[in-house]
């Protein structure tokens, strides 16, 4: 009988040391990615509370004259999840700037809106922008 050894079948020490790095590199590329992609999904809600919270104060306004309630803003405060909306009256009722503060895993995250319309994003782990708007990518607005 002639018995020739069997070759054994299987990965080279060096091929799964090539395929970890792969891994490895695509990972350190991918995760913050998707980690900013997570990130930035969360602040829409609060944007859209604040759209809202202006659009019915600019309701309110054409109705009786000005944004105020008494001493508050003249709209129920909307939620959005890990924002805390606030809304401070100026010149006696005759001015509004509504305000959305992060918590939690947008803490450092600052919106606001005022009567006449302008957007600012007050704060951002990235830095403020120049110029108002609230999207932004990196530190400069997105437009």
């Amino acid at each position: 009988m002639n018995h020739r050894p069997s070759r054994a079948r299987g990965f080279t020490l060096i091929e799964v040391m090539i395929t970890v790095a792969i891994i490895a590199i695509l990972s350190a590329i991918a995760l913050p990615a998707y980690t900013a992609y997570v990130q930035r999904s969360r602040v829409p809600p609060a944007l859209d509370a604040l759209s809202s919270l202006a659009t019915r104060l600019e309701q309110r306004f054409q109705d009786t004259g000005n944004y105020a309630n008494d001493d508050a803003c003249g709209a129920t405060l909307p939620s959005a999840d890990n924002f805390a909306i606030s809304c401070e009256l100026s010149d006696e009722g005759q001015g509004f700037t509504a305000t959305a503060t992060g918590s939690g895993p947008v803490e450092g995250y600052t919106y606001s809106i005022n009567h006449q319309g302008v957007r600012a994003t007050t704060a951002h782990p990235n830095g403020t922008p120049a110029t108002n708007c609230w999207s932004m990518k990196g530190a400069v607005c997105d437009t």
